[in-house]
């Protein structure tokens, strides 16, 4: 039998909450971290709102001679990576050599240090080259934002990046469930980062016309997964993070469990660089390999964490490939989209996801989709719209779709 793989520490930095108490009580009460954008003046662009975190202060977590040489992802990734390790009862500073070759860090981002990257262009073509930071080409690759988070803590084990769209961080959790099953390694910290809020990002997305505009008179309405209204999403950045660890290393250390990973999966449509096929068979087939891998029924299930991009398509094939996966079980089981609360984090989303289950099943209650005025039609299943729910939860889904064709998903269940 393959090792059990448990959860043992959760870290948070969300647009609606930073560290885990506020991000567990805001999401549980359906409060949104939509706002008008203050990173920047976007005036000039079709859309001024964002998931943004404007109180976070970079400073505290990276010294602020090094700022200039790193992209924002970094103090985000390193401020939750650390409330993670505290949260573990784990101590870096009082590890030995051989402690910290065991524990990995594999991080998931989308665009990972692309807000750097556009930041050293604008200052090279605006005729401001002396300000280029001399780190700009090793600061802009996703390589080195796992390296900047291992050698902040001292970890010596793997310090690899997984970037595969939207579905990068609940990837980066399933490669790290399974080399732990593998014994590779006893512990990682895992997890997905992002801070794509920038202009040109912006610009890009509004191009494929994937961001809502009608909302920047109503920033905390504007995401709208499943609402028959919706008409793109929210951008958001944050960073989401967890100790991953073997079960009896976990119990020899008198670790606390929050659960444990029981699946995961991911398939390829292979049908287009960003829309989504209208079969839902692949997304479908992700959520019943996973359920497979955990030996585990459709009845088993208790409540789904949701992809919800509030986008038109997205929702309503997501919505089938629930249905396919988990036939007429799938009208009787809770589920609920986190992106109307906090937007979408890109390739971090994912984590996002497993921390609002983690929270959900810690606290027995489902946290809302809230924006759900109107439901679509063709998007008919149990949402919790509005206001959360009490409920038990022993196993949990968490679905992921992405650019690429890509679909992933996780099974929790809960800690014996």
């Amino acid at each position: 039998m393959l090792p059990r793989v448990v959860i043992t520490g959760l870290g948070v930095i969300s647009p609606n909450g930073m560290g885990k108490a506020a991000f567990c009580q805001a999401i549980l009460t359906g409060k949104s971290g939509v706002k008008r954008i203050s990173l920047f003046d976007p005036s000039d662009l079709p859309v001024h709102i964002a998931g943004e975190i404007p109180d976070f202060d970079e400073l505290a977590w990276v010294d602020p001679r090094e700022r200039k040489h790193v992209s924002r992802v970094v103090p985000l990734a390193v401020a939750a990576s650390a409330e993670a390790i505290h949260d573990a009862g784990l101590d870096p500073a009082a590890m030995s050599m051989e402690e910290k070759r065991e524990i990995g860090v594999i991080l998931g981002t989308g665009g990972g240090a692309q807000e750097f990257s556009e930041e050293q262009y604008r200052l090279w073509h605006s005729g401001h080259v002396k300000q280029v930071s001399l780190f700009c080409i090793p600061s802009g690759t996703m390589g080195t934002i796992p390296s900047e988070v291992s050698m902040r803590f001292g970890f010596r084990g793997y310090s690899h990046v997984i970037t595969t769209g939207c579905t990068s961080s609940t990837d980066a959790i399933g490669y790290a469930y399974q080399h732990i099953q593998a014994g590779v390694q006893p512990m990682f910290l895992v997890g997905g980062v992002d801070a794509p809020i920038t202009p040109g990002i912006i610009k890009g997305y509004s191009l494929l016309r994937a961001l809502t505009a009608s909302w920047n008179h109503a920033p905390e309405r504007a995401s709208r997964p499943f609402s028959a209204d919706r008409d793109g999403f929210v951008l958001a950045e944050g960073s989401w993070m967890f100790i991953l660890e073997d079960y009896d290393h976990a119990r020899a250390r008198g670790a606390r469990i929050y659960a444990e990973i029981a699946g995961y999966a991911s398939t390829c449509e292979a049908f287009h660089r960003v829309r989504m096929s209208e079969s839902p068979e692949e997304p479908a087939r992700a959520i019943t390999e996973a359920l497979g891998e955990a030996r585990l029924a459709a009845e088993d299930i208790h409540y789904v964490n949701l992809h919800g991009t509030s986008t038109e398509m997205n929702d309503r094939v997501e919505t089938r490939a629930l249905k396919l996966a988990l036939g007429e079980h799938a009208g009787k089981i809770p589920m609920s989209g986190l992106k109307s609360q906090i937007g979408h984090a890109q390739g971090a989303c994912g984590a996002a996801s497993l921390a609002a289950t983690l929270v959900a099943m810690e606290h027995g209650k489902i946290p809302p989709t809230i924006n759900l005025d109107v439901a679509d039609p063709e998007c008919d299943l149990d949402y919790v719209p509005e206001a959360g729910r009490r409920a038990e939860i022993e196993h949990a889904i968490c679905n992921c779709v992405g650019f690429g064709s890509k679909n992933s998903a996780l099974i929790l269940r809960r800690a014996a």
